[in-house]
Parts: structure tokens; sequence; C-alpha cells
């Protein structure tokens, strides 16, 4: 069996906030969205079923954990999540804040703009306050 490895874009597109029983969270390093990525550190996993039936249990269990830490800090309008895999494989799950003004509303946020990268004061700041909230 092999051991767990981040995919290389989740690497180069997100920065870590913690860790959890299941996944390993990571913040998407685009300062339009508050948009949390949930990833499961198991290796080789593609998909939700894959996984076992405790685990599929924890997924869900952290999912909400992230949705309500979202709702919470932030008061969004919806929390959108979404695992869709088409151009990275590992078993991801995103989820993301969304309010009726942000500049993709009401679409999808994927491919709707390019990233606006956080600036490294303001990013330390948000992976900070992140922390705090899911912890």
């Amino acid at each position: 069996m092999s051991e767990f490895l981040l995919n290389e874009t989740l690497t180069s597109d997100t920065v870590p906030v913690t860790s959890w029983p299941l996944c390993r969270v990571l913040l998407m390093n685009d300062t339009r969205y508050p948009w949390l990525i949930l990833v499961p550190a198991q290796p080789d996993i593609k998909e939700i079923y894959e996984l076992s039936l405790s685990d599929q249990s924890q997924l869900m269990s952290e999912l909400c954990r992230a949705s309500r830490a979202l709702s919470n800090l932030l008061s969004p309008d919806k929390i959108n999540i979404g695992a869709l895999g088409n151009i990275v494989p590992q078993l991801h799950i995103h989820v993301i804040a969304r309010f009726r003004l942000d500049a993709a509303w009401p679409n999808a946020v994927w491919g709707s703009h390019p990233p606006i990268p956080y600036k490294p004061k303001l990013l330390k700041e948000t992976q900070n306050k992140f922390q705090k909230a899911l912890s």
C-alpha cells in the first residue's frame, strides 16, 4: 500500500489549515471566495464510495463541521459543497461560502474568474482565522 501524498495541483493552489481525523483541511488561495478543501488522507482514493463505511461517515461529519464553521464565521448566503475530480482525480471536497454579491454568484466558482491569491500578510491572518474557527 502506498502512502498518502497530496496531489501537486492541490499543493500549489492551497495552503494547509489543519488536520482532522480523516481529512487534511486546506484553504484555496483565492481571495474572491472563502473556500476550504477537505482531502481524506488516504492513498489512491478517487471516489467517496472507495472509503470504508466508517470513513464515509467521518467524511460527512467533517464536511458538516467545515460548513458550520464557515457559516458561523462568515454568515454566507449559501454553502456550496462539491466533489468533482475531473482535473484533480484525488478525492477532495470543496466547501465554499457563497454570497449573493460574490464575483460568480449565482453560478459555480470554477473557471468563472482567475484566482486572486492572498498577499502574504492576509494569507497568514486568514489561515489563523480559519484555524481558530475549525479547532
